[in-house]
């Protein structure tokens, strides 16, 4: 007979709210460091603008 160990709903929603909460502070923080290193390589802000469009970045994120 094997035993499932049963959780909470709140405590499974707490717990996966905290990694989705960390995950995305981990992703934006990423981002705005590649946003960064975009504007330090491009030549304008037309380029810079064009490139962050294309990698699907905002310019807001590099401000952290």
């Amino acid at each position: 007979m094997t035993w499932a160990r049963h959780s909470s709903p709140d405590e499974e929603h707490g717990w996966s709210a905290e990694a989705r909460a960390a995950e995305r502070e981990r992703r934006d923080e990423q981002a705005g460091k590649a946003a960064i290193t975009v504007a330090g390589h491009s030549t304008n802000a037309d380029e810079c603008k064009e490139l962050l469009d294309m990698l699907g970045l905002e310019p807001a994120l590099a401000k952290r």
